[in-house]
């Protein structure tokens, strides 16, 4: 049977200060990795700090990957990016960026 896989995000809540607050928390009460992968998908600026301290039980992913390994893309992040930070989790399709760009290409078409 496969394992299960536990993950959040927080969008954009959390300061650096509290997302270490936060993780150091959780780090100590989630279930055995033998048991379930949890992890905590955290917006970029946030992952160089956290992937240094995740635990044992805990793992860090990302918020959001872009398709593209490079380009004029501001503010994504792509799979290379995330890898060079030993990143391994992400959380693509999020229905709230799916429906920004779509109502954002509509606006520009219509506009």
């Amino acid at each position: 049977m496969r394992k299960p896989i536990i993950a959040g995000n927080w969008k954009m809540f959390k300061t650096r200060d509290e997302t270490l607050q936060f993780v150091y928390a959780v780090s100590n009460v989630v279930p055995s990795i033998d048991k379930v992968d949890s992890v905590i998908c955290a917006p970029f600026p946030m992952l160089r700090c956290l992937v240094k301290r995740q635990g044992e039980n805990l793992r860090i992913g990302a918020q959001n990957m872009h398709f593209a390994e490079e380009g004029a893309y501001t503010g994504e992040v792509s799979a290379t990016m995330l890898t060079s930070l030993d990143v391994t989790y992400v959380i693509i399709g999020h229905t709230i960026i799916n429906n920004r760009v779509i109502n954002t290409r509509t606006n520009i078409i219509s506009g």
